[in-house]
């Protein structure tokens, strides 16, 4: 009888540390509940109105949680603003929506000839590449770029998901990812080319072949986690009658398959085409950007503009890599720095859709990816329109309007701040002091 009278003690006495320990757990996520997100209050000397092409002086920003509150006059703000709130003094300096770089390559160290992509692949582990894609996110995230559309893995399969995903979850900093996975190319047009047939080498983008087979991958690409699908729509570039020309990878009943499937998946296309038959193909697959483009002409714009298409230009990498491929045989990519450069003077007088992205890890981390805006600049544009391709016309190409692009209330709190005015001088985007992403303060040098 008094076993009975204990064991029943005993089971009464778990049960009651149960439901004390069960009111605790309660309480705690009740308090955590009723605890206020995180406020932070910017004071902004000059401000970059992305939206109307402007600067506005003595402005403030309210930012609460991950999103903006309140904009506006500095008085006005301040006075609206709880007493205790933290405040980011950045009376002194300029501040932009933070930079979004639409074509990057976190898990590509640089590319100037194939022996440094042949290394990367054959001798450097998907897990290796991937550590170091970590380091080039926090690079991006530092030099300002608070998103970016990451272009493909170059043979390291979905890891970029996994980059995306830890940045999403805290555990590394990075910017926001927006990834396209693997790639597609066709049997025989892409690297790794030239080994002996006996050996199995790795292939840098997955390998597809016929309408069928190109419906089924791109499904297994967005079942892994791809935001985007791009494709390598040509290669083999070649100059004829002043124009740069070459040779298209895949048929127009593959091209209009992939983009087709891909729309269907509410997924959008970018596709690598440099001359001039494979930007036409591209634009007629229906392709919604086009990256690189050295060989547009009036016609290939003309049709751009007309399907309200995205141009990525990509001018900074064909610097970096033209002189290096130049000396191991291919010439042609010394005349195309020419080219763009007259193709994108071209694209601005015709009103394309020119969104900033860099091809950074086409060129070493190492290098500032805001290099781009001085060349877009001495191409073309104004300071301001250079500004606007990395924030409100790269948010449009990716479809993220209501979260990205502007300093404006309910867009996430993605700000950056430089010490001079980039508006007189470009590069200071190569000087970025002060990067706050989604509310939290990532970089702050101007303490």
């Amino acid at each position: 009888m008094k076993r009975t009278l204990l064991a029943l003690c005993a089971i009464v006495a778990c049960a009651s540390c149960g439901v004390v320990r069960a009111q605790t757990q309660t309480a705690r996520t009740t308090q955590a509940a009723k605890a206020p997100p995180r406020r932070l209050l910017i004071k902004a000397g000059r401000l970059v109105d992305t939206r109307a092409g402007r600067v506005l002086t003595k402005q403030a920003v309210l930012v609460e949680g991950e999103r903006i509150k309140v904009v506006g006059g500095l008085d006005e703000v301040v006075k609206s603003a709880p007493g205790d709130v933290p405040v980011l003094d950045l009376s002194a300096a300029t501040v932009l929506p933070g930079l979004i770089d639409c074509h990057t390559h976190v898990l590509l160290q640089a590319d100037i000839t194939q022996d440094d992509y042949d290394k990367q692949l054959l001798k450097e582990s998907i897990p290796y590449r991937t550590i170091r894609a970590t380091v080039a996110a926090k690079t991006a995230l530092m030099n300002g770029f608070t998103a970016i559309r990451d272009l493909e893995t170059e043979g390291a399969m979905y890891a970029d998901v996994d980059v995306k995903r830890a940045i999403a979850n805290g555990v590394i900093p990075g910017p926001r990812m927006f990834v396209a996975t693997r790639a597609f190319s066709a049997t025989g047009m892409y690297p790794l080319l030239g080994y002996s047939w006996e050996i199995k080498v790795p292939e840098g983008v997955q390998i597809v072949d016929g309408p069928d087979e190109i419906r089924k991958a791109v499904r297994e690409q967005v079942k892994f986690g791809a935001d985007w699908i791009k494709f390598y729509c040509d290669r083999k570039y070649y100059m004829k009658d002043g124009k740069l020309h070459s040779k298209v990878n895949f048929t127009a009943a593959e091209m209009r398959a992939l983009v087709d499937e891909a729309h269907r998946l509410d997924r959008r296309v970018a596709a690598h085409a440099i001359g001039r038959e494979g930007i036409a193909a591209a634009l007629a697959a229906g392709a919604d950007t086009i990256e690189h483009g050295d060989g547009f002409d009036d016609e290939t714009i003309e049709t751009l503009v007309r399907r309200g298409a995205f141009w990525c230009p990509t001018i900074y990498v064909a610097v970096y890599v033209a002189e290096g491929r130049a000396a191991a045989g291919s010439t042609i990519w010394r005349e195309m720095l020419d080219l763009e450069r007259k193709a994108f003077g071209l694209a601005l007088k015709k009103g394309a859709k020119i969104a900033f992205g860099t091809d950074v890890g086409g060129f070493a981390w190492t290098e500032n990816e805001a290099k781009e805006f001085a060349y877009m600049v001495r191409y073309g544009m104004t300071p301001m329109q250079a500004i606007q391709s990395a924030t409100t016309v790269a948010a449009e190409l990716l479809q993220a309007e209501a979260d990205l692009g502007a300093i404006e209330v309910g867009k996430y709190a993605d700000i950056i701040a430089v010490a001079g005015d980039p508006l007189a001088d470009v590069t200071e985007l190569e000087r970025v002091q002060v990067v706050v992403k989604g509310g939290k303060i990532e970089k702050n040098e101007m303490k």
